[in-house]
């Protein structure tokens, strides 16, 4: 990031900010997780930051949220490490969707019957299960202390009241857990792989956080600030492989063409992105649009992207 170009950023992000926060109205809040309806709807925040540890805020860059379906990029990078690419490609597909990501029609329709991919919730499900551990106690505080890793913020932890909230009226979930266990896909009890899943889509972050994560990944594995290498690069760029075809609900292809970035998307409002070797970014903005993205968010990383002109494609 040349100085320059901080300069800009510092004198654009907030007005851009400001701008497209007037999208807010046009979306909802998600309200399926009882607890998530209560985020504000108005509510616009982003951060971002380069391999020196320059960064620039603009908005609502401090609100804390749920990382919802941002976690399963980080527990399918955790899910790599502990089994290989054998070991979770034997469970899960490689291909999108086109469907939405809570659908479980294709588990039935297509064989041999395994998620299509690691980032729709049957996928996600699945690669909960395949976390090391002796106990959902253990999985969980081993994707926790990764996710601390990766943000460098040892103080990231659940927000219990969204756990609740999402486990309580988690029957779709469930209906595809029991059918993946059926099926011979799910490892462990079925309870306890939810719980697991549960609890990591449950985490709470800020923009911060997300930026932070997303640097790593910028950064094929490593920590530019720090120097450690924290994710073997070939898993990263599974990661990044997903998160370009599938990261953004069945809006990815759109996504990739008008942006072009690498993003994965959740229901709070979250989006984490990424310029590779470049900068991590994250993002929030509760209000969605009709395909389950931040709408306001979207549009916000669509004028970043072509202005300083960021798209890989």
């Amino acid at each position: 990031m040349s100085l320059t170009e901080i300069q800009r950023l510092q004198t654009l992000l907030p007005t851009w900010v400001e701008t497209n926060r007037l999208l807010c109205a046009n979306g909802k809040v998600a309200s399926y997780i009882p607890e998530l309806a209560k985020s504000p709807i108005d509510a616009l925040g982003i951060h971002l930051i380069n391999a020196q540890g320059n960064s620039v805020s603009a908005g609502n860059s401090e609100l804390t949220f749920t990382m919802q379906s941002i976690s399963k990029v980080f527990t399918l990078i955790l899910a790599l490490m502990d089994n290989g690419e054998s070991g979770v490609f034997d469970k899960v597909g490689m291909e999108p969707t086109g469907d939405n990501f809570n659908s479980m029609l294709k588990l039935e329709l297509v064989q041999p019957g395994i998620p299509f991919n690691p980032l729709i919730n049957a996928g996600a499900i699945a690669i909960s299960s395949l976390i090391a551990g002796e106990s959902p106690t253990e999985k969980s505080r081993r994707v926790l202390e990764f996710f601390r890793l990766l943000s460098n913020n040892r103080s990231l932890d659940y927000d219990l009241d969204v756990y609740r909230s999402e486990s309580d009226t988690a029957n779709l979930n469930r209906s595809m857990a029991y059918f993946l266990k059926d099926n011979g896909v799910l490892e462990g009890a079925v309870e306890d792989v939810l719980d697991v899943y549960f609890r990591h889509c449950s985490i709470c972050v800020t923009c911060t956080d997300l930026a932070q994560m997303a640097l790593v990944l910028a950064h094929n594995g490593t920590n530019p600030i720090t120097g450690e290498e924290l994710i073997p690069r070939r898993y990263v760029q599974i990661a990044k492989t997903f998160m370009t075809t599938c990261g953004m609900y069945n809006a990815s292809g759109e996504f990739a063409i008008q942006v072009g970035l690498p993003a994965k998307s959740g229901v709070s409002g979250g989006i984490l992105t990424l310029v590779p070797g470049r900068y991590g970014i994250g993002l929030v903005g509760p209000s969605l649009n009709r395909k389950g993205n931040s709408i306001a968010g979207v549009a916000l990383l669509e004028q970043m992207s072509q202005t300083f002109d960021w798209s890989l494609f």
